[in-house]
């Protein structure tokens, strides 16, 4: 046994175990789903709905479920309200065996969305956030992210995002990002992201460029990631990746709700990554990456609400090894 006062060995990083495979930082929600119905204009102002549902739903919420699904290690870090829809919303994260590290404000109400589904399964989102619902201990969050393998963080308080997308890089971390909008410091919250995931009119407003594969390399200059890579609903996916343009298809499902296509992206990235980096399942190259990733979003479309639909990992792999066409260039 060493005596207090002699050298202590230096730890090898590569050798100290990491905590979860993949921490996510941002949003969660109670969402009040309302389906609509095709058919004339509103009479006296009123509409039929087909439907009501209250379900949990978020951003980085659906990632860590879509990530919990595909069997891995998950921890969802965010701001929760003090009230009843709080606590069904963390119930629903543990219930799919997500670890939850919930920051408590109990002055504020959680943050809640209604969405508008239409027969076609697309969808518009009126969001609400409690300005109060803000992150006060960024040092505690920090210390959890910087131990895992994947760290996810999205827009909803892009200064706390952008310190621990810093801190999980220079620890090592992957790290990827989940924005729909530019607001004043996007660009230094995406320089600090690994694989820049963002919607296909995300890159044409943030760029300003003719087209989308050019908006992508202004992204890639600017920021340089390793990957920039824009998801184009029903389209599949277009990334910029080494120098060069890869096209990846969408898988035609039944599609009910599109609710949460993104986030679960996001969870199929996650999880080929981590296969990849461990030489599993044959994900070598980026093409069967995003193949995943896509198979994952389509999957999460057959289901009303954002995660009633994700897969799971055999799901995906049904999927994608039973067919679907793929092109790169």
């Amino acid at each position: 046994m060493q005596r207090k006062g002699e050298d202590q060995p230096v730890a090898d990083l590569n050798a100290v175990p990491r905590g979860a495979d993949v921490v996510l930082f941002g949003e969660n929600s109670l969402d009040f789903v309302a389906r609509t119905a095709a058919g004339p204009a509103a009479i006296a102002g009123k509409r039929t709905l087909t439907g009501f549902d209250v379900l949990p739903g978020g951003q980085a919420a659906t990632a860590a479920v879509g990530c919990a699904r595909q069997g891995m290690r998950t921890l969802y870090i965010g701001l929760f309200g003090g009230d009843a829809w709080a606590d069904r919303v963390e119930e629903a994260l543990v219930h799919e065996a997500v670890d939850v590290m919930a920051l408590r404000i109990p002055e504020a109400p959680n943050r809640l969305a209604v969405v508008m589904v239409d027969p076609s399964g697309d969808r518009i989102v009126y969001e609400y956030r409690d300005a109060r619902l803000r992150c006060r201990d960024e040092e505690e969050v920090t210390a959890a992210v910087v131990r895992a393998r994947i760290a996810v963080v999205d827009g909803t308080d892009l200064a706390v995002s952008t310190a621990i997308a810093r801190a999980a890089r220079a620890a090592g971390v992957l790290t990827i990002v989940d924005v729909d909008r530019v607001e004043a410091g996007t660009g230094d919250l995406l320089s600090a992201i690994d694989l820049l995931v963002v919607p296909e009119d995300f890159v044409a407003t943030y760029s300003g460029a003719a087209g989308l594969g050019a908006g992508l390399r202004v992204l890639a200059d600017e920021c340089k990631p390793i990957a920039v890579i824009a998801t184009c609903g029903a389209n599949g996916s277009l990334a910029w990746v080494g120098g060069r343009e890869i096209v990846t298809p969408g898988y035609p499902v039944p599609v009910v709700d599109t609710t949460g296509a993104g986030d679960a992206f996001r969870a199929g990235l996650c999880r080929a990554w981590l296969n990849r980096a461990s030489g599993r399942d044959g994900f070598s190259e980026f093409e069967a990456l995003l193949r995943w990733a896509n198979a994952t979003a389509a999957l999460n479309c057959r289901a009303l609400g954002a995660q009633a639909g994700l897969p799971t990992a055999e799901e995906v792999s049904t999927l994608v090894t039973g067919g679907g066409s793929r092109r790169s260039k």
